[in-house]
């Protein structure tokens, strides 16, 4: 597949990321952007988005139960 180089500019800080986030999966920084466009365009992400919101809002009331039991109880003070 030919290649066709592209410019961007962004906040240091992101470009710091990018470049992280390549080194952490073995990319370069050009193939870690082509892969995030190709999930994006492909709905992959969204999709990955949406399966994590179901998964949550079926499992609120276990993550709020032991969130809830982790709080001291009211009045409770540490000496």
């Amino acid at each position: 597949m030919t290649k066709t180089q592209l410019g961007a500019r962004v906040d240091q800080d992101v470009a710091e990321l990018a470049r992280k986030r390549a080194a952490d999966l073995g990319l370069s920084v050009g193939d870690y952007l082509a892969r995030l466009v190709q999930d994006d365009t492909s709905g992959l992400r969204a999709r990955a988005v949406d399966a994590a919101a179901r998964f949550l809002a079926d499992h609120q009331a276990v993550f709020d139960e032991a969130e809830e039991s982790e709080r001291p109880a009211r009045g409770v003070r540490a000496a």
